[in-house]
């Protein structure tokens, strides 16, 4: 059968670096650092005391205090990233088939500042089960979707793909097969998270995966620099609405870029830690590639997960030479966690934003916060190094790995009518 177009025409962000679209990218290229001490709960026993909070964020500028009080944070965070996303997109909603629109979410962890605060809260009590009204539908993952239809009255596809950090790319890549295949003219996709709290933070930290740089949080994410000891924390949102080419053009949409391919793969190796040489990542972008019917020499730029983590970082670079093999050094890859941190389930989403947006405007946003080269790794790849480097962009990947082995990878394309 033959594949209908699908095209990118609305974008919504609320990231550590900027509280919407303009701002994120100006963030962006500018090489801005989100990353703070935390400010939400008092760090004094914890390894790391710094994170990528979202900042001069408050929920009455959004919500009133009745409404806001019933929302988590990353449900409050994917509204108005979605809300921002609709209106960028200029949806007559008098003249839309709301059952061909859908909302297909990512988030890793959902509500868990509300369980936190529930369980907390029953384990200080007298042993009677008190609890919030709200308590689940404010915690569950698949709440921030619901609550995206439910404003705007879609009644097509709607639920939350969960696959750790790899959550909002799966949603955009469910969100692209259902329109390619005819089932939806409009999906508003993309995925939110909110972990900095005691548990998210505590949780990591056990783990010994965050860095403990807390001499100089700033530069703390410094993703393929030889001293990198971790990543950064961060939360946020990201938002794209994805539409059926010929619907778009109908209505006069403005078209950001044109998606053209997902792929993805499970590493089948290990609960957190990549497979050492990448063979699970070198499939997943062999996949997509398979999927978007594009070449390796096609591609111009990559937004690899890049989680600042000493293995991660290697393992992924090793996939990409040998996908890309001579035509890799002609690629620019960057790594935007090194400004916003690791929104976990919403990275995909805001990194995919950043890639189309790099096609748009001709520029690579940099890899911040590298001074020291890693003898691991293939020092003639473009790392896009501290400042953001102009060019002329066709076909742009964006890579996002999870916890449990899932890959997922979106490619995206200028458009040619």
């Amino acid at each position: 059968m033959n594949l209908k177009r699908v095209v990118v025409t609305g974008l919504g962000a609320l990231t550590p670096i900027g509280n919407n679209i303009d701002e994120y990218w100006n963030g962006l290229i500018n090489g801005k650092s989100g990353c703070a001490p935390i400010t939400y709960f008092d760090t004094e026993n914890f390894k790391t005391k710094f994170a990528c909070e979202v900042k001069n964020y408050s929920p009455t500028d959004y919500f009133d205090k009745k409404e806001a009080r019933k929302l988590d944070k990353f449900a409050q965070y994917a509204i108005v990233s979605s809300e921002e996303a609709i209106k960028d997109a200029a949806i007559d909603m008098e003249k839309i088939d709301k059952f061909r629109v859908g909302v297909i979410w990512g988030a890793g962890i959902g509500g868990i500042e509300t369980f936190q605060e529930e369980v907390i809260g029953y384990a200080n009590g007298n042993g009677t089960p008190r609890f919030n009204p709200f308590f689940i539908p404010k915690m569950i993952a698949d709440i921030a979707p619901g609550h995206i239809s439910i404003r705007n009255g879609f009644m097509g596809p709607n639920y939350t793909t969960v696959s750790a950090c790899a959550s909002s790319a799966n949603a955009m890549i469910d969100a692209l097969n259902y329109i390619r295949l005819g089932h939806c003219d409009i999906i508003i996709t993309g995925g939110s998270e909110a972990a900095v709290t005691i548990a998210g933070m505590g949780g990591f930290n056990a783990m010994h995966a965050l860095s403990t740089r807390n001499e100089s949080p700033e530069t703390a994410s410094r993703p393929f620099d030889a001293t990198r000891d971790g990543f950064v924390l961060g939360e946020g949102s990201g938002a794209l609405i994805l539409e059926e080419y010929e619907h778009a053009k109908a209505r006069g949409a403005k078209i950001y870029a044109e998606v053209v391919g997902g792929g993805m793969s499970s590493d089948a190796y290990h609960m957190t830690a990549p497979h050492p040489d990448g063979i699970g990542v070198e499939r997943v972008m062999l996949n997509c590639l398979k999927d978007a019917g594009v070449t390796p020499e096609q591609v111009d730029t990559i937004n690899t997960h890049g989680t600042s983590t000493p293995l991660g970082d290697v393992a992924e670079l090793k996939a990409i030479t040998k996908v890309f093999g001579d035509h890799a050094s002609n690629i620019n890859i960057n790594s935007t966690k090194s400004m916003t941190g690791h929104l976990l389930g919403a990275a995909g989403a805001i990194e995919a934003i950043s890639s189309i947006l790099a096609i748009q405007k001709s520029i690579v946003p940099p890899t911040i916060n590298h001074t020291t080269v890693d003898e691991n790794i293939d020092p003639s790849l473009n790392l896009t190094l501290n400042k953001a480097q102009k060019r002329e962009i066709t076909y742009a990947m964006s890579n996002t790995f999870g916890f449990g082995g899932h890959n997922a990878c979106v490619l995206f394309k200028k458009l040619n009518e």
